[in-house]
């Protein structure tokens, strides 16, 4: 799944491409995956409606993308009649979930199938998962690949959207400049429990965005066990903790994210960083400290590498 720095990248990436834009038709084969949010009595429409892809169409045609921002794991596309945001401002919310990723490229439809119009890397098998298209007025489309088609859309007001559990639930982003170490610390203390320090960082109600890549490549940075009891840690580990967190992320923002699997951006090109990742599926490589072996294990029903030398679990 898509973690901060490969949505930071899809959306420093649309900023460039798509800001102020108009959609002028919306093209999609799996409604099951949007779902449209009312203020009024009608609450939610989803893709089971009947004159679904009326509605759909009818309400988003005409707007023009006035921002595109990313909270936690979730591509936020601020609409409205015109550039500026206003009070009748609208908010497309992206969660590519396991296998979705949003490209910007030209497709013709053939035998009910988008086919790239652009040679290269949009022509690529797992980018050929088209399930929803924009059309934009400057002759260029957005579009959202998804094999298994678990990415989720949601359509509204600003209003509506905003207060969903989606994004109010979200903790602190890790790279915003006001989440010092002290912040930190403060809500790792207050969240962890005595959950594993694998499982805290991954909590998107404690702190946004990190998923199992960066939560390992992070722990392994700190030199931290993933089994290490959250609230067994010292003030000078989460400090650690902290540092290797910011020089993660960043460095994996940089390079573009992580495409081990179905991850592109926006041009359909793979992420740098796996590359050079320390321990994310490297289980049975030597560690590039220590040179043992890099082990893989389980928590709660997810995998996560180590090195059993670098990162010892009692000292």
């Amino acid at each position: 799944m898509p973690e901060l720095p490969e949505v930071q990248t899809i959306v420093d990436d649309l900023n460039k491409k798509i800001i102020g834009r108009r959609i002028i038709d919306v093209w999609f084969d799996a409604p099951k995956i949007i779902t449209i949010i009312f203020a009024d009595k009608r609450g939610l429409i989803r893709g089971t409606t009947r004159n679904f892809k009326k509605i759909f169409n009818d309400k988003i045609k005409g707007l023009k993308i006035a921002d595109v921002k990313r909270r936690g794991k979730n591509i936020l596309i601020y609409l409205a009649k015109t550039q500026n945001l206003t009070p009748k401002t609208y908010l497309l919310l992206i969660h590519q979930k396991l296998t979705g990723h949003l490209l910007c490229g030209k497709w013709q439809m053939a035998n009910r199938k988008a086919i790239s119009l652009i040679k290269g890397p949009l022509e690529e098998k797992v980018n050929n998962y088209i399930r929803l298209i924009f059309y934009l007025d400057n002759g260029w489309q957005l579009g959202l690949s998804d094999l298994r088609k678990f990415a989720k859309v949601l359509f509204g007001s600003k209003e509506e959207i905003e207060k969903l559990p989606d994004l109010v639930k979200i903790g602190p982003e890790p790279l915003d400049k006001s989440f010092k170490v002290g912040k930190f610390i403060e809500t790792l203390r207050q969240a962890q429990g005595k959950r594993k320090i694998k499982q805290v960082l991954m909590d998107q109600e404690v702190i946004a965005g990190i998923g199992n890549i960066y939560s390992d490549e992070i722990l392994w940075q700190a030199k931290i066990h993933p089994f290490k009891k959250a609230n067994e840690l010292t003030t000078n580990e989460l400090k650690s903790l902290y540092a290797a967190m910011r020089q993660i992320l960043k460095k994996a923002v940089k390079l573009r994210g992580t495409s081990t699997s179905d991850y592109r951006d926006t041009e359909g090109r793979s992420g740098v960083y796996a590359k050079v990742r320390y321990v994310y599926q490297r289980e049975g490589e030597k560690c590039y400290r220590c040179q043992a072996l890099i082990k893989r294990v389980k928590i709660g029903g997810r995998s996560s590498r180590f090195c059993p030398a670098c990162q010892r679990l009692k000292p």
